[in-house]
């Protein structure tokens, strides 16, 4: 019997598929029909000769799961790996694959959330807001190109690599790798953020705290309370400001009640002269 072999092609179309993942998420089962739907090309493949088999294979397909949308890549490349194997008669039987795809999608959304959410999608949409607000409309553009292009690479070579790697990949990931990942990518978004607050927060509190005449020239020297936090440490207010908005969502306030706050306290601010553009 010719062994059945998955070649770069069946791959291509599960990562054409993988895309739509979350298409008819639901409640009940989450992302099963979305990962079911992009396992379709490799069950029809491995088991086109066998209908018992192939039914059996969508029906595990179609049990609980639920990762992140983008590191989904990896697990569809080794469940690719294993359901290879088992069409070749490989003692491989349905609890080990669904043991393993319940086994990896919760380190790999561990991993995309602080990745994806919490480091690039903010840099990048930091990067298109700056010029935006110059009134260029490469913004939108950049965010959604450059987003996309590190979305669908994850895709793709996510899946090419658990392919390659099968089962061996459990093994990579446990020697830290998911830990120091997601580390490293918490420290480079918490930097960037960092100094983006100090670029994008912009308080000004005109109250005045002095008036000088100087002598000679008859110019009135206008101190105010901005040009006093200017001189001792510059940032200061935004700093305060972002710690605050900070302490208030450890202590789970609605992030659109911090939003509306701040909204009201800047009218407020503005209409009596205490806080100005």
């Amino acid at each position: 019997m010719n062994k059945k072999k998955i070649n770069n092609t069946d791959l291509n179309k599960v990562f054409l598929r993988s895309t739509l993942l979350q298409g008819s998420w639901n409640f009940e089962r989450m992302q099963a029909l979305g990962f079911c739907y992009a396992m379709i090309p490799v069950i029809n493949k491995l088991y086109y000769d066998n209908k018992k088999e192939k039914k059996k294979a969508v029906q595990r397909h179609l049990e609980f799961f639920n990762t992140h949308p983008y590191m989904v890549a990896p697990i569809l490349g080794v469940v690719i790996a294993m359901e290879e194997k088992k069409a070749n008669n490989s003692k491989i039987n349905k609890s080990v694959i669904n043991s393993i795809k319940i086994g990896l999608m919760g380190p790999l959304a561990g991993i995309g959330d602080p990745i994806f959410w919490g480091t690039i999608r903010p840099i990048l949409s930091a990067l298109g807001a700056s010029l935006s607000i110059n009134g260029s409309i490469l913004g939108p553009i950049i965010f959604f190109l450059s987003f996309n292009i590190i979305r669908l690479s994850t895709l793709y070579y996510g899946i090419h690599y658990g392919y390659k790697k099968g089962l061996n990949i459990v093994k990579e990931l446990n020697e830290n790798l998911l830990k120091k990942l997601t580390e490293g990518s918490s420290i480079l978004g918490l930097f960037i953020m960092g100094a983006l607050v100090s670029k994008w927060t912009k308080i000004n509190i005109p109250v005045v705290v002095s008036k000088i005449k100087e002598y000679q020239s008859n110019i009135i020297k206008i101190t105010t309370i901005q040009n006093i936090f200017d001189q001792l440490i510059p940032g200061l207010i935004p700093l305060l400001l972002t710690l605050t908005c900070m302490w208030l969502l450890k202590k789970k306030i609605n992030p659109l009640s911090i939003m509306m706050f701040i909204f009201l306290i800047s009218i407020l601010g503005n209409y009596f002269q205490i806080l100005q553009n």
